[in-house]
Formats: C-alpha cells, sequence, structure tokens
C-alpha cells in the first residue's frame, strides 16, 4: 500500500496477493489503469478455469474485494480470467478503462455500489 496525501492506496503487489489468496496457483498480473490507485486491470490466468463459465472465473475474485469496493478502497476492477490457451490467444490485449470507453462511446456494464448517503 502507498500513502497519497491522506489517503493509502493499494499497491500492484498488494492487489496481486489478495487474489492470490483466491487462486493461490494462478499466473496474476495487476495494473493500476489510471494512477490513482484504485481502477485496476487484474489478468488471471490459470488451467483450474477450463470449463468454468466467465461468471464463476470471476465471482470469487468479486466477493473478495466486496469490503474493499464498499469502503471505496477499490473502485472499479477488470477482471480478466484466462485460462493459458486463452492468454496466448489475447497477448497484447490492452486494459478496458471505464473512463476511456466514455471518450470513445464504448457501450458495456457498469457495477457501482450504492451511495449510502442518498
Amino acid at each position: 500500500m502507498v500513502r497519497c496525501g491522506q489517503h493509502i492506496m493499494p499497491t500492484a503487489e498488494w492487489m496481486v496477493t489478495e487474489v492470490k489468496k483466491v487462486y493461490p496457483d494462478a499466473n496474476i498480473e495487476a495494473f493500476d489503469t489510471t494512477g490513482s490507485g484504485d481502477h485496476w486491470f487484474i489478468k488471471i490466468i490459470d488451467s483450474k478455469f477450463e470449463g468454468m463459465r466467465l461468471f464463476q472465473r470471476q465471482k470469487p475474485v468479486i466477493q473478495h474485494f466486496k469490503p474493499h469496493i464498499a469502503t471505496n478502497y477499490v473502485h472499479a476492477l477488470d477482471l480478466k480470467c484466462w485460462t493459458p490457451e486463452q492468454a496466448q490467444e489475447r497477448e497484447g490485449e490492452v486494459p478496458f478503462s471505464p473512463h476511456e470507453a466514455k471518450r470513445t462511446g464504448f457501450v458495456g456494464l457498469q457495477v457501482r455500489r450504492a451511495n449510502k448517503e442518498e
């Protein structure tokens, strides 16, 4: 974790360590997509994903990060959960950024936490 002003931000190393708690045998890479420490692209490569649907692969990671999302410590996750074969096919694919997508007109799904103040 890195301190930025009064806030402590997660690091790529911390993100990888947290994902390893869910998928200990996976090859994991984490990239801060905005430089703000709260928007993350996480690539998880594991042969155990063979035969699993995408959401089945992602759900354990999402569940693990729920407390961090609820406090806004982690604001956005772009999860790529691939088998080794899929990773090889997609080599060079760039991380998704919702902020960049707004400028390019990308249409997708964004999951937001409820604003408790409303």
